[in-house]
């Protein structure tokens, strides 16, 4: 899967593709709107990337202090951009080849 519309089409299956990496299915899990699953996949991880998705998930429940906290864990800032424009910049990072905590 190389696009977000290929990820955004995948989202009418029943379940996320085997081969996504944890940070895919859970934001794969967001996209179809469950939030408990999609945190459930990030929760217990411990690198950057998925400091980054958890943070994300943080922000979108509602949680700033709690997203705050990820972010830092991610080396990253909380963007002001909306939810939506967030999530498709993650998948896009994260279907992409290159780390997105390298840019």
């Amino acid at each position: 899967m190389n696009s977000i519309a290929s990820f955004k089409d995948s989202l009418t299956d029943d379940s996320p593709n085997s081969s996504f990496s944890p940070v895919l299915k859970s934001l794969w899990y967001d996209g179809k709107g469950d939030w408990e699953k999609a945190h459930a996949q990030v929760d217990q991880l411990n690198d950057k990337e998925s400091a980054w998705v958890h943070a994300y998930l943080h922000r979108k429940e509602g949680d700033i202090w709690n997203a705050d906290y990820w972010y830092s864990k991610a080396n990253k800032k909380r963007p002001s951009t909306s939810l939506e424009e967030e999530w498709e910049h993650l998948v896009t990072a994260f279907i992409s080849n290159e780390s997105p905590l390298n840019r």
